[in-house]
């Protein structure tokens, strides 16, 4: 078995801030059939590239490092190799992480996500559809959604949270500035 940690992904800090607001700007009509005209399509996917090709550290993308961070521990926990792979404005993407999955044949591909609510296109649509690609590129290969999650499940989880958070005053979060 390999795992795929199917993550969100987030914008660097430094990338450049006028390309960033272009690619959201661009980002937020892609969706929408017709809503960009072909130049535009070419150069949000010139944006994308780049974006997600921009190297990442700590203190530029606080998501990515605590994303990997947690694939670590997955593969402790589960004695398996982990993934990561980001829905947007990171590399890898889920279906080259699939790909990946399959070609190192360690028997079925796992994806799972953090997204812990129904309802959200990433968890919901794009996942599934990129996961039902990989199966037709890859006959061979099972591929399994551990997705969603029972709602009294996450709830325990975020009460058992709070409990440890308020139990321990070092627990108290104040954001970086």
């Amino acid at each position: 078995m390999i795992i795929v940690l199917a993550m969100h992904g987030m914008p660097p800090k430094d990338f450049p801030e006028k390309e960033k607001m272009e690619f959201m700007r661009l980002h937020s009509q892609h969706a929408r059939p017709g809503a960009l005209t072909a130049e535009q399509m070419k150069r949000h996917a010139e944006l994308d590239v780049q974006m997600r090709a921009w190297p990442r550290t700590e203190t530029n993308d606080a998501f990515h490092a605590a994303s990997c961070r947690i694939a670590a521990e997955m593969k402790k926990i589960n004695g398996v190799e982990v993934l990561v792979a980001f829905n947007e404005f990171c590399a890898p993407g889920v279906p080259e992480t699939l790909d990946k999955a399959a070609g190192l044949k360690q028997g079925e591909v796992v994806v799972a996500t953090p997204m812990l609510t129904r309802g959200g296109s990433h968890a919901e649509l794009e996942i599934p559809a990129d996961i039902e690609k990989a199966r037709q590129r890859h006959p061979g290969v099972q591929f399994r959604y551990a997705w969603p999650f029972d709602s009294a499940f996450v709830a325990k989880f975020l009460s058992e949270q709070i409990q440890r958070s308020t139990a321990h005053s070092d627990f108290i979060f104040s954001p970086k500035k």
